[in-house]
């Protein structure tokens, strides 16, 4: 049982800390879900973003994207944004996003 308990101890913690984009992807996120639902007032976005897999740029495949995954409510609709950035030195370029209302049909 000990064993286990140090084990686990030395596993390390996830990061806290927001993905390269992070911040700008929660902007976006807020900006793209307000304009989908018309601005409705109860639109909320997740204060986090999380790192998907990067993506090759199609029009040239040295350079990677970044794929940040932000979620967001609207009363009882959820909602999952994916945001794509190009890091340009300490800026971030948005590539594109697309947004999905979480439903079963």
């Amino acid at each position: 049982m000990r064993l286990l308990i140090v084990f686990l101890l030395l596993l390390p913690l996830p990061s806290l800390a927001l993905p390269q984009c992070g911040s700008e992807a929660i902007l976006q996120a807020q900006k793209l879900l307000s304009f989908h639902v018309d601005g409705d007032d109860r639109a909320h976005v997740d204060p986090k973003a999380i790192a998907l897999p990067s993506i090759r740029n199609p029009a040239n495949r040295k350079q990677k994207f970044l794929v940040l995954e932000v979620d967001g409510t609207v009363y009882k609709s959820k909602y999952r944004m994916r945001l794509i950035y190009y890091p340009l030195g300490s800026e971030c370029v948005l590539m594109g996003q697309e947004i999905l209302e979480l439903a079963s049909l």
